[in-house]
């Protein structure tokens, strides 16, 4: 196995913690919420041997500054922590992989920069455009991405973090098998989760964004106007998808071929959102064979 490195970073106003291996053509990794470096390990392993694999603590998660308030993680500021982030291992155009709300820092950065990108890989996070449509008008998406109200909530750092965590180790760790590699993650996750400010951080995400489902007061994503031409992605892009997801429903796929020019979706029908978890091998294997294509 590579050598897993630490490293610090100063881009964009803050401080980030990576994780890196190998060495070559650059390959970085975006974790979601509730993540942090850590869930993107095996992919670590398996590119550090041939390529230079980081994987960021993105901005207020774990290791990494995690400003306070949520305007300090709007999506152009996310974005352009990516990009000071990249330039400094590289400038060559990269291989940008993402989960959840890593995914959606990815898709904007895609649409922003694609002069950046060799190819994207996005794991269960939706393109903008299809969040948005499912959000403002279909009522089984609605239903399914309620939770996000509780991320929202001014409440959610008292909820999420009773009996130390128990809520959030639930959601991430469901249908995972008892024993030691268990163990290890679930006391990493907590140690990540109790780091100052780390919780809030990871809740800002939800609080800046504007998708999000409607209430009996607030029309959330119903009330965006959104063009899918302002949204077009020019990357190879391929698509893993891990068809149980209970959040995001297999409709959010629906047309992405009309605002992802170059598209490959991979559909995996019986792994759920944390299909690198559930399903390694079967990752590294597609995006291996993904990005092994010529450049674009």
């Amino acid at each position: 196995m590579p050598e897993l490195k630490d490293g610090f970073a100063q881009v964009n106003g803050v401080r980030l913690h990576y994780k890196s291996a190998g060495s070559g053509r650059l390959v970085m990794f975006l974790h979601g919420f509730p993540e942090f470096w850590r869930c993107w390990q095996k992919q670590l392993d398996h590119f550090g041997k041939d390529h230079l694999a980081v994987a960021p603590d993105m901005r207020g998660y774990n290791l990494s500054d995690c400003p306070a308030d949520a305007r300090e993680y709007r999506a152009k500021l996310l974005i352009e922590d990516i990009r000071q982030l990249a330039r400094t291992f590289t400038q060559d155009k990269f291989v940008l992989v993402a989960h959840d709300w890593g995914g959606a820092v990815a898709w904007g950065f895609a649409i922003a920069h694609p002069e950046l990108l060799s190819h994207l890989v996005i794991v269960n996070s939706p393109h903008p455009i299809g969040f948005w449509r499912e959000l403002a008008h279909n009522p089984a998406q609605q239903k399914a991405s309620d939770y996000m109200l509780l991320l929202r909530d001014p409440k959610a750092e008292r909820v999420l973090s009773e009996n130390n965590f128990e809520r959030l180790l639930k959601m991430r760790f469901a249908g995972r098998k008892e024993g030691p590699d268990l163990d290890a993650d679930r006391k990493a996750y907590l140690d990540a989760w109790s780091q100052p400010g780390a919780l809030t951080g990871g809740l800002n995400y939800s609080r800046a964004s504007h998708l999000y489902p409607p209430t009996a007061s607030d029309p959330g994503a119903a009330k965006l106007e959104l063009d899918p031409k302002d949204f077009i992605v020019k990357v190879p892009t391929m698509v893993i998808w891990g068809e149980k997801d209970t959040a995001l429903l297999p409709a959010i796929l629906d047309g992405i071929d009309e605002v992802v020019e170059n598209v490959e979706v991979v559909r995996v029908p019986d792994a759920t959102h944390w299909v690198m978890d559930e399903k390694p091998d079967l990752v590294n294997t597609e995006i291996r064979r993904f990005i092994g294509k010529e450049k674009a």
